[in-house]
């Protein structure tokens, strides 16, 4: 393995690291209120009552149970709480003894003390999934799936430790993501593909794309006169902060980072194909290698659009099926703010991954038609990339 090609690369993490450590957000203290910070882990002691009970037009079983709290001001102490006695819910799943959950805690004025079932915890399946994940990455991908899994966590940490708390410090969501999701992919694509012509093609053709794409979705919310306002969480976002959020921002902010996983899929995959057709063949020119590549690019653009597509319908087949149960008209609700930010989001998206095509082609055919001739640059660029390094 080429020195050059990890000493760049870890250079990078280090210094981005130290730099988003520096430069933390201060989170407004007063009246912002941390979301479950009312709430606490119980277990399930005892199931003192089960029946059922008519809610609506609906009936449906409910249980009392006897809860020990695990923790905070009242742990130790048992309580009673009903599943099911008040609110509709599903009867896939009842409470029984050894079950941990997490309740809210509430006093009333005359200080009595009641507990209610929010959620189930659901730690441990979730941590036993992640380590499949993760063991599933590293039996396939091997080294290579090692600095996936590595670039992954460094993808969460500037997303929770920069793009959110800057977002809730008041600064402008846009340019945060835009600043966090060039920060994200530079390092992330470096520490995964290593220090070489290609990653630097793909990371040249990524910043080139998202800026056309924030470019397009800013035109378009102006154009549509969309604010942000479509999404519900936004609504309890607004009211646990007391900091004013740019909700325009915010909304093409998250259109940024949402777009940036599939792009980074698209450009390095565009990249690829572009050295290895170059390897194959050296003497296309650069229409023959534009031509060749095109192709390939045109199948997985195609491919990738119905993906995006699919994932936007899926995430949203709930509101769908009730616009439907509803028989409304879709021409009609299309113009209703949270149905037009995803139309928007799922088209602005796409036209960032068709961009990216002919733009990744061009970028990496120049770094291919110059690899030959880097000579003693090649220590600092990296070799080509594929493992098609030249050693001088």
């Amino acid at each position: 393995m080429n020195k050059s090609s990890w000493l760049f690369p870890f250079l990078l993490l280090i210094g981005v690291t130290t730099y988003t450590f520096l430069d933390q957000a201060q989170l407004p203290g007063d009246g912002f209120a941390t979301f479950g910070a009312d709430t606490a882990q119980a277990e399930v002691a005892q199931i003192i009552e089960e029946g059922e009970v008519q809610l609506g037009e609906s009936a449906q079983t409910y249980q009392i149970a006897r809860i020990n709290i695990l923790e905070g001001a009242y742990e130790g102490i048992q309580m009673e709480i009903d599943y099911g006695k008040r609110q509709a819910r599903s009867d896939d799943y009842l409470l029984k003894p050894g079950d941990k959950i997490i309740v809210t805690i509430s006093k009333t004025p005359d200080n009595i003390v009641n507990a209610y079932f929010v959620d189930y915890v659901r730690t441990t399946p979730i941590l036993w999934l992640t380590l499949a994940f993760a063991a599933a990455i590293v039996l396939i991908s091997q080294w290579k799936g090692i600095r996936a899994l590595l670039s992954m966590a460094f993808s969460l940490y500037v997303i929770v430790g920069y793009i959110i708390p800057h977002i809730l410090a008041g600064d402008d969501p846009l340019a945060v993501s835009v600043a966090g999701s060039i920060i994200l992919l530079a390092v992330t694509l470096y520490l995964t593909y290593g220090w070489r012509l290609k990653t630097h093609a793909a990371v040249i053709s990524m910043v080139l794309v998202l800026l056309i794409t924030g470019g397009l979705a800013a035109i378009f919310t102006t154009f549509a006169k969309l604010n942000g306002s479509g999404d519900e969480n936004v609504m309890f976002l607004m009211q646990l902060s007391e900091t004013p959020i740019n909700l325009r921002g915010l909304f093409l902010g998250g259109l940024i980072i949402g777009a940036l996983g599939v792009l980074d899929d698209l450009v390095t995959t565009q990249a690829s194909a572009v050295f290895e057709l170059h390897h194959a063949n050296p003497s296309l020119g650069f229409r023959g290698l534009y031509a060749a590549a095109m192709r390939i690019g045109q199948d997985h653009v195609a491919a990738t659009v119905n993906t995006l597509v699919l994932a936007y319908a899926g995430a949203s087949l709930p509101m769908l099926l009730m616009f439907s149960l509803a028989r409304g008209d879709y021409g009609y609700i299309v113009n209703f703010s949270f149905i037009a930010e995803e139309i928007a989001r799922t088209l602005v998206g796409s036209l960032g991954l068709i961009a990216a095509v002919p733009i990744t082609t061009a970028i990496a055919i120049f770094f291919t038609q110059r690899s030959e001739t880097l000579g003693k640059w090649e220590q600092v660029l990296g070799p080509e990339g594929g493992g098609h390094g030249h050693g001088h």
